[in-house]
């Protein structure tokens, strides 16, 4: 019996699915899904991961160099209320997302990136990942959690739209906001 990762990677190859369990509005992961905090053992799995998907998905001429914030996790993120996870297939890195303490009890949900073969709701990757910083915030007693997206990609705001977040405009966000220079849908989840 293939594990339950590669079978649905099968069923989407041949583009249909078994009827699969409902798993509410995050999903639920895979029992080989584990969502862990940064680590440095990570740091070459997490480029293995965004930099195919901003380059070759996203058609962003990137590189690793010219994002800082990846090249020193720990001082962008996992400091005061922010962090950094992993999704982890059995130690392979599958996905990514962080939270960026912009003050005053509020976040900035930043590097949101799965694998393709792990994306949607029957495996539950991005919505454990989202559901592990949203627990986090709640922890912490943080009151708002803010993003920016890009209207390019109608599916990432149908995501945080089903997972609680409402559209807002540019001009709601708090000065500290880090929007991107791809950003021009941004969104808001009152916690």
């Amino acid at each position: 019996m293939l594990p339950t990762t590669e079978l649905v990677a099968f069923w989407r190859r041949l583009g249909t699915y078994p009827n699969l369990p409902d798993k509410g509005s995050f999903g639920e992961q895979p029992e080989s899904i584990e969502i862990v905090p940064f680590s440095a053992k990570y740091r070459e799995g997490i480029a293995s991961v965004i930099l195919p998907i901003q380059q070759s998905e996203l058609n962003i001429p990137i590189s690793l160099e010219a994002q800082p914030d990846l090249m020193d996790i720990p001082r962008y993120y996992q400091r005061d209320n922010g962090n950094f996870w992993v999704a982890l297939d059995k130690e392979r890195v599958v996905g990514t997302v962080a939270l960026q303490d912009i003050g005053q009890q509020q976040g900035a949900l930043r590097k949101m990136f799965v694998t393709r073969a792990y994306r949607g709701l029957e495996l539950g990757v991005s919505g454990g990942l989202l559901k592990t910083l949203v627990a986090w915030c709640r922890e912490r007693g943080m009151r708002w959690i803010f993003l920016g997206t890009s209207s390019k990609y109608p599916a990432v705001s149908r995501f945080y739209e089903k997972n609680g977040f409402k559209e807002i405009g540019r001009q709601e966000l708090p000065p500290s906001f880090p929007a991107m220079g791809l950003d021009d849908k941004f969104y808001a989840m009152k916690l």
